[in-house]
Protein backbone atom coordinates (compact mmCIF):
# COMPACT_ATOMS: atom_id res chain seq x y z
CA UNK A 1 0.00 0.00 0.00
CA UNK A 2 1.54 3.31 -1.06
CA UNK A 3 1.78 6.55 0.91
CA UNK A 4 -1.28 8.10 -0.74
CA UNK A 5 -3.43 5.07 0.17
CA UNK A 6 -2.15 5.13 3.75
CA UNK A 7 -3.00 8.82 4.06
CA UNK A 8 -6.50 8.15 2.80
CA UNK A 9 -7.04 5.35 5.32
CA UNK A 10 -5.87 7.57 8.16
CA UNK A 11 -8.34 10.18 7.02
CA UNK A 12 -11.16 7.61 6.93
CA UNK A 13 -10.85 6.89 10.63
CA UNK A 14 -11.30 10.61 11.34
CA UNK A 15 -14.24 11.03 8.97
CA UNK A 16 -16.21 7.83 9.50
CA UNK A 17 -19.32 9.71 10.54
CA UNK A 18 -19.28 11.65 7.27
CA UNK A 19 -19.09 8.52 5.11
CA UNK A 20 -21.97 6.56 6.58
CA UNK A 21 -24.29 4.20 4.77
CA UNK A 22 -27.22 1.93 5.50
CA UNK A 23 -24.99 -0.90 6.55
CA UNK A 24 -22.84 -1.63 9.57
CA UNK A 25 -20.07 0.90 10.14
CA UNK A 26 -16.44 0.28 10.84
CA UNK A 27 -13.48 -1.15 8.98
CA UNK A 28 -13.52 -4.78 7.93
CA UNK A 29 -10.73 -6.89 6.50
CA UNK A 30 -11.54 -8.39 3.10
CA UNK A 31 -10.56 -11.84 1.85
CA UNK A 32 -7.44 -10.48 0.16
CA UNK A 33 -6.22 -8.79 3.33
CA UNK A 34 -7.20 -5.24 2.41
CA UNK A 35 -8.83 -3.08 5.05
CA UNK A 36 -12.30 -2.13 3.78
CA UNK A 37 -13.44 1.39 4.62
CA UNK A 38 -17.13 0.43 4.44
CA UNK A 39 -19.10 -2.82 4.63
CA UNK A 40 -21.94 -1.32 2.61
CA UNK A 41 -23.00 -3.56 -0.28
CA UNK A 42 -24.27 -2.48 -3.68
CA UNK A 43 -27.90 -3.18 -4.50
CA UNK A 44 -28.39 -6.09 -6.87
CA UNK A 45 -27.65 -4.91 -10.40
CA UNK A 46 -25.88 -1.71 -9.32
CA UNK A 47 -22.42 -1.56 -10.89
CA UNK A 48 -21.52 1.81 -9.33
CA UNK A 49 -18.13 2.06 -7.63
CA UNK A 50 -18.30 3.82 -4.26
CA UNK A 51 -15.43 5.25 -2.25
CA UNK A 52 -13.67 8.37 -0.97
CA UNK A 53 -12.00 11.14 -2.95
CA UNK A 54 -8.25 11.23 -2.34
CA UNK A 55 -5.54 13.81 -2.80
CA UNK A 56 -4.77 14.22 -6.50
CA UNK A 57 -8.26 14.90 -7.84
CA UNK A 58 -8.23 17.51 -10.62
CA UNK A 59 -10.49 18.66 -13.43
CA UNK A 60 -9.22 15.76 -15.54
CA UNK A 61 -8.82 12.86 -13.08
CA UNK A 62 -10.50 11.43 -10.01
CA UNK A 63 -8.48 9.54 -7.41
CA UNK A 64 -10.78 7.20 -5.50
CA UNK A 65 -10.16 4.98 -2.48
CA UNK A 66 -12.83 2.30 -3.01
CA UNK A 67 -14.95 1.02 -0.15
CA UNK A 68 -13.18 -2.32 -0.48
CA UNK A 69 -9.91 -0.66 0.55
CA UNK A 70 -6.51 -1.25 -0.99
CA UNK A 71 -4.73 1.25 -3.20
CA UNK A 72 -6.59 4.23 -4.69
CA UNK A 73 -7.85 3.98 -8.27
CA UNK A 74 -7.34 6.80 -10.77
CA UNK A 75 -9.96 7.55 -13.41
CA UNK A 76 -9.84 9.83 -16.43
CA UNK A 77 -12.84 12.21 -16.34
CA UNK A 78 -12.05 14.46 -19.31
CA UNK A 79 -14.85 13.08 -21.50
CA UNK A 80 -17.24 12.93 -18.55
CA UNK A 81 -16.52 16.60 -17.81
CA UNK A 82 -17.11 17.57 -21.44
CA UNK A 83 -20.44 15.69 -21.38
CA UNK A 84 -21.33 17.40 -18.06
CA UNK A 85 -21.42 14.09 -16.23
CA UNK A 86 -19.30 15.19 -13.26
CA UNK A 87 -21.64 16.33 -10.50
CA UNK A 88 -20.14 18.26 -7.60
CA UNK A 89 -16.60 19.43 -6.97
CA UNK A 90 -14.82 16.58 -5.17
CA UNK A 91 -12.91 17.44 -2.01
CA UNK A 92 -10.58 15.11 -0.13
CA UNK A 93 -12.69 12.73 1.95
CA UNK A 94 -15.95 13.24 0.03
CA UNK A 95 -17.94 10.12 -0.70
CA UNK A 96 -18.19 9.53 -4.45
CA UNK A 97 -20.26 7.34 -6.72
CA UNK A 98 -18.41 6.51 -9.93
CA UNK A 99 -19.77 4.85 -13.06
CA UNK A 100 -16.82 3.12 -14.73
CA UNK A 101 -16.62 2.70 -18.50
CA UNK A 102 -17.12 -1.07 -19.07
CA UNK A 103 -14.79 -0.87 -22.08
CA UNK A 104 -12.07 1.12 -20.32
CA UNK A 105 -11.54 0.52 -16.60
CA UNK A 106 -9.45 3.68 -16.35
CA UNK A 107 -12.25 6.02 -17.46
CA UNK A 108 -15.22 7.24 -15.44
CA UNK A 109 -18.42 7.87 -17.38
CA UNK A 110 -20.10 9.67 -14.49
CA UNK A 111 -19.00 10.97 -11.09
CA UNK A 112 -21.42 12.04 -8.35
CA UNK A 113 -20.21 13.69 -5.15
CA UNK A 114 -22.67 12.28 -2.60
CA UNK A 115 -21.60 14.75 0.08
CA UNK A 116 -22.54 17.67 -2.18
CA UNK A 117 -25.88 16.01 -2.90
CA UNK A 118 -26.68 15.73 0.79
CA UNK A 119 -28.47 18.67 2.37
CA UNK A 120 -31.73 20.59 2.05
CA UNK A 121 -32.96 21.37 -1.47
CA UNK A 122 -36.03 23.55 -2.02
CA UNK A 123 -38.15 25.25 -4.67
CA UNK A 124 -41.00 27.76 -4.58
CA UNK A 125 -44.43 26.26 -5.17
CA UNK A 126 -47.27 28.47 -6.38
CA UNK A 127 -50.81 27.76 -5.11
CA UNK A 128 -53.92 27.47 -7.26
CA UNK A 129 -57.41 28.82 -6.67
CA UNK A 130 -59.72 26.11 -5.44
CA UNK A 131 -62.71 24.95 -7.42
CA UNK A 132 -65.27 27.40 -6.01
CA UNK A 133 -68.11 24.92 -6.46
CA UNK A 134 -66.64 22.93 -3.57
CA UNK A 135 -66.57 25.92 -1.24
CA UNK A 136 -69.31 27.28 1.06
CA UNK A 137 -71.89 29.53 -0.61
CA UNK A 138 -70.69 32.54 1.34
CA UNK A 139 -67.16 32.21 -0.02
CA UNK A 140 -68.48 31.62 -3.53
CA UNK A 141 -70.38 34.90 -3.40
CA UNK A 142 -67.34 36.73 -2.10
CA UNK A 143 -65.17 35.36 -4.91
CA UNK A 144 -67.71 36.18 -7.58
CA UNK A 145 -68.80 39.60 -6.32
CA UNK A 146 -66.00 41.09 -4.28
CA UNK A 147 -62.67 39.53 -5.20
CA UNK A 148 -60.51 41.78 -7.36
CA UNK A 149 -57.48 40.89 -9.44
CA UNK A 150 -55.22 42.44 -6.80
CA UNK A 151 -56.77 40.22 -4.14
CA UNK A 152 -56.16 37.15 -6.24
CA UNK A 153 -52.54 38.19 -6.65
CA UNK A 154 -52.22 38.61 -2.89
CA UNK A 155 -53.51 35.08 -2.35
CA UNK A 156 -51.04 33.47 -4.72
CA UNK A 157 -48.15 33.43 -2.29
CA UNK A 158 -45.41 30.90 -3.06
CA UNK A 159 -44.53 28.30 -0.46
CA UNK A 160 -41.04 26.85 0.09
CA UNK A 161 -41.06 23.07 -0.28
CA UNK A 162 -38.45 20.45 -1.02
CA UNK A 163 -36.42 17.61 0.40
CA UNK A 164 -33.57 17.03 2.81
CA UNK A 165 -31.17 14.33 1.62
CA UNK A 166 -29.63 12.89 4.77
CA UNK A 167 -26.98 10.37 5.71
CA UNK A 168 -28.08 6.76 5.93
CA UNK A 169 -29.89 7.41 2.60
CA UNK A 170 -33.01 8.85 4.21
CA UNK A 171 -35.13 11.73 2.86
CA UNK A 172 -37.30 14.20 4.76
CA UNK A 173 -39.88 16.50 3.10
CA UNK A 174 -39.58 20.24 3.66
CA UNK A 175 -42.62 22.51 3.94
CA UNK A 176 -45.14 19.83 3.07
CA UNK A 177 -48.51 19.79 4.86
CA UNK A 178 -49.47 16.17 5.39
CA UNK A 179 -52.88 16.64 6.97
CA UNK A 180 -55.45 19.17 5.82
CA UNK A 181 -57.02 21.25 8.58
CA UNK A 182 -60.40 22.99 8.75
CA UNK A 183 -58.65 26.24 7.93
CA UNK A 184 -57.09 24.66 4.86
CA UNK A 185 -60.51 23.47 3.69
CA UNK A 186 -61.87 27.02 3.87
CA UNK A 187 -58.89 28.56 2.11
CA UNK A 188 -59.43 29.99 -1.36
CA UNK A 189 -56.15 28.51 -2.60
CA UNK A 190 -54.51 25.11 -2.40
CA UNK A 191 -50.99 23.79 -2.79
CA UNK A 192 -50.20 20.57 -4.62
CA UNK A 193 -48.77 18.03 -2.13
CA UNK A 194 -45.23 16.96 -2.89
CA UNK A 195 -44.28 13.29 -3.01
CA UNK A 196 -43.38 11.92 0.42
CA UNK A 197 -40.09 10.19 -0.23
CA UNK A 198 -38.45 8.31 2.61
CA UNK A 199 -35.27 6.91 1.04
CA UNK A 200 -32.80 7.77 -1.71
CA UNK A 201 -30.22 5.70 -3.51
CA UNK A 202 -27.81 5.84 -6.41
CA UNK A 203 -28.35 3.06 -8.94
CA UNK A 204 -26.11 2.97 -12.01
CA UNK A 205 -25.80 6.74 -12.08
CA UNK A 206 -29.46 7.53 -11.45
CA UNK A 207 -31.18 8.67 -8.26
CA UNK A 208 -33.86 6.33 -6.96
CA UNK A 209 -36.39 7.98 -4.63
CA UNK A 210 -38.50 5.53 -2.67
CA UNK A 211 -41.80 6.08 -0.90
CA UNK A 212 -43.99 3.55 0.91
CA UNK A 213 -47.66 3.30 0.00
CA UNK A 214 -50.38 1.64 2.14
CA UNK A 215 -51.21 -1.99 1.50
CA UNK A 216 -54.02 -2.79 -0.92
CA UNK A 217 -57.43 -2.49 0.72
CA UNK A 218 -58.66 -5.74 -0.85
CA UNK A 219 -55.92 -7.89 0.64
CA UNK A 220 -57.39 -11.09 2.02
CA UNK A 221 -57.43 -11.84 5.75
CA UNK A 222 -54.95 -14.67 5.25
CA UNK A 223 -52.49 -12.44 3.40
CA UNK A 224 -49.91 -10.32 5.12
CA UNK A 225 -50.65 -6.65 4.50
CA UNK A 226 -47.35 -5.12 3.48
CA UNK A 227 -46.77 -1.59 2.20
CA UNK A 228 -46.23 -1.33 -1.53
CA UNK A 229 -42.90 0.20 -2.50
CA UNK A 230 -43.19 2.93 -5.11
CA UNK A 231 -40.03 4.41 -6.61
CA UNK A 232 -39.39 7.43 -8.78
CA UNK A 233 -36.25 7.63 -10.89
CA UNK A 234 -34.43 10.88 -11.56
CA UNK A 235 -31.44 11.77 -13.70
CA UNK A 236 -28.97 14.35 -12.47
CA UNK A 237 -28.81 17.33 -14.80
CA UNK A 238 -26.92 19.76 -12.57
CA UNK A 239 -25.31 19.59 -9.13
CA UNK A 240 -23.41 22.57 -7.78
CA UNK A 241 -22.86 24.03 -4.33
CA UNK A 242 -26.22 25.85 -4.37
CA UNK A 243 -28.08 24.43 -7.39
CA UNK A 244 -29.65 21.06 -8.17
CA UNK A 245 -31.63 20.03 -11.25
CA UNK A 246 -33.28 16.61 -11.42
CA UNK A 247 -34.94 15.19 -14.53
CA UNK A 248 -38.08 13.16 -13.82
CA UNK A 249 -40.27 11.46 -16.41
CA UNK A 250 -42.62 14.46 -16.39
CA UNK A 251 -39.90 17.09 -16.73
CA UNK A 252 -37.02 18.84 -14.98
CA UNK A 253 -37.27 20.14 -11.41
CA UNK A 254 -34.88 22.85 -10.20
CA UNK A 255 -33.89 23.29 -6.56
CA UNK A 256 -31.81 25.74 -4.56
CA UNK A 257 -29.89 24.79 -1.42
CA UNK A 258 -31.54 25.90 1.80
CA UNK A 259 -28.87 27.03 4.21
CA UNK A 260 -29.30 26.86 7.98
CA UNK A 261 -30.41 30.16 9.44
Amino acid sequence: MDLRSTACLMMVSLMAAACGGNSQKGDAETSDGNMAISTEKNAKGDSTLYGLACDGCTDSIIVLLPNSGGDPDTFDIINATLRRQVFGKARIGDKLAVTVNPEDSGEALKVIDLDVLKGSWCFKQMPKLRNISKMPKRLQRRILEEMSDSEKTALLVPREVGYQFKREYTVLPIGNIRHASTTDDQSMVEYTPIALYSEWRIFNGKIILKKAMPAMANAGPDKQRKPREICDTADLVLLQADSLVLRFKDGDKSFYRKRKQ
